[in-house]
């Protein structure tokens, strides 16, 4: 193995291609939102895919899955004998040790963070994102504690933003920084982008971006208990400990969410453990099967996917190479080269309408994306939106009807958003009503523009903001002719 996965046949590493054939299919109902599929059986790539316009060159954002990254700079930290997971955490801020702070938390150690078992009603993350102007760990240390530390499990990225910053206080750089020698050039992967606090702290619980094979190389780490091209960058004994359960998270039935909890990894039931983020990031590891698959996505059914891959995949899984089936081979092969996001069918024409509108402007009521006026630009195969706010900021929308067009937005509400890589296309699905689908392609995001054009020059506007198959929000706004 080098830095990037050896590419081989399903067959070859013992997995059917009719087993990941039917996942593929499975995972391409609008409900799972897909955007990136990569199967790696043996240490080797046996499938993967992109649903266009997204695609391996481009980053994705993690969420949670940066959660899994903070824990991998401990373990890594605790060998070098920078830090003990037993340490307290006000050993690292003991400016902070005041009677209060060692009433509520002097019991804290870094284990409890890392297992979501710091004794908190409510995720902190919660209580310090209001605070900008605030020492967050000075918020988390004062956030009252009200079970024994270790034997309450809440989801609390407001501890891994703390696990994130305890690290900066000992070795004097970010997570990233301290990362990217120990974990990142071995792996091959690019010194990612991470979010950081407004003290310049690496988020720690979400921000992270990276590429698929990135997210399955992680997996793969602690598949092979840290070692990777016979470098041991982990020690066995954290991967046991960082994937084992360290703290009960629920006993619902018959769920992936209730098998236990680890160092920021979760339990996945068949024995597998996985990096879980927000709307469908997944690095999944069933060390019985020798199996990872990664995922990103855009989906609102997140329990539903492991689930999903193991059904399929397990069934088709053999301890030796099996023979090919060379239609079914091709088949595979053409389906993952043929992915391809849901979007609307237009009009191969644009109706009469558009002539009308072409190069006029309308004025929009107040709305969060701040647009106050929009332009239209219509070509024989392309639309443009030309929108501007009452600041002087513009931005121009180019989409085709029948391809993605590559673009780039600072018009939408939420900060990972802003400054971002788009792909739009756009069209009018019928005699009056155009449609402008403009997709985030380093987020799940997608925001929809519809113009509804009366007769009596009227324009009824909707814009929504979405993943693809479910509504996040929807603005109705007034268009008036400029």
């Amino acid at each position: 193995m080098t830095d990037r996965f050896d590419r081989a046949t399903p067959e070859s590493q013992g997995l059917e291609s009719s087993a990941v054939l039917a996942l593929v299919h499975a995972l391409s109902e609008p409900k799972y939102g897909m955007h990136s599929l990569m199967v790696v059986r043996h240490g080797k790539v046996v499938a993967e895919g992109w649903w266009g316009p997204y695609s391996a060159d481009r980053p994705h954002i993690m969420f949670s899955i940066s959660k899994s990254f903070t824990a991998t700079a401990i373990g890594i930290a605790e060998s070098e004998g920078l830090l003990s997971i037993d340490d307290t955490i006000l050993s690292f801020f003991p400016s902070y040790a005041t009677p209060a702070t060692v009433a509520n938390a002097g019991d804290l150690r870094v284990r409890h963070l890392l297992a979501m078992a710091t004794g908190h009603a409510v995720d902190t993350m919660e209580v310090m994102r209001p605070l900008q102007g605030e020492d967050w760990v000075k918020v988390f240390l004062e956030c009252p504690i009200v079970f024994p530390p270790g034997t309450h499990f809440l989801y609390n990225s407001g501890a891994s933003f703390v696990l994130a910053a305890l690290l900066t206080s000992r070795t004097g750089q970010s997570v990233l920084d301290y990362l990217t020698p120990r974990l990142f050039e071995p792996l091959g992967i690019t010194t990612p982008p991470w979010e950081v606090n407004p003290r310049g702290i690496n988020l720690g619980a979400s921000g992270l971006r990276l590429h698929t094979e990135d997210v399955a190389k992680l997996g793969e780490l602690y598949l092979r208990h840290g070692q990777w091209n016979g470098q041991q960058l982990l020690t066995p004994e954290w991967v046991d400990q960082a994937s084992a359960i360290q703290v009960s998270n629920g006993d619902e039935p018959n769920s992936d969410w209730s098998e236990g909890y680890g160092f920021q990894w979760w339990r996945t039931r068949n024995n597998g453990f996985r990096a879980d983020g927000a709307h469908g990031q997944f690095s999944l590891v069933w060390p019985d099967l020798d199996l990872v698959v990664a995922i990103t996505a855009g989906t609102g059914v997140n329990r539903e996917v492991p689930a999903t891959v193991w059904e399929h995949l397990s069934a088709g899984a053999h301890d030796e190479p099996i023979e090919e089936n060379a239609a079914t081979v091709s088949d595979l092969r053409a389906a993952l080269a043929n992915l391809d996001l849901d979007s609307p069918a237009f009009l191969e024409t644009d109706p009469d309408i558009a002539a009308q509108w072409n190069g006029r402007q309308i004025d929009v009521s107040f709305n969060t994306f701040g647009v106050s006026s929009v332009g239209f630009s219509f070509s024989d195969s392309t639309v443009s939106l030309r929108l501007s706010t009452s600041q002087g900021e513009t931005e121009t929308l180019t989409g085709d009807r029948s391809a993605w067009a590559e673009g780039y937005t600072s018009l939408w509400p939420y900060e990972e958003m802003r400054g971002a890589v788009t792909a739009t296309r756009a069209g009018w699905t019928d005699e009056s009503t155009l449609e402008v689908h403009e997709q985030c392609i380093e987020t799940p995001y997608r925001r929809i523009w519809k113009f509804s054009f009366g007769n009596d020059a009227s324009v009824r506007v909707t814009v929504g903001l979405d993943l693809g198959f479910w509504q996040q929000r929807t603005e109705e706004l007034e268009g008036r002719v400029a």
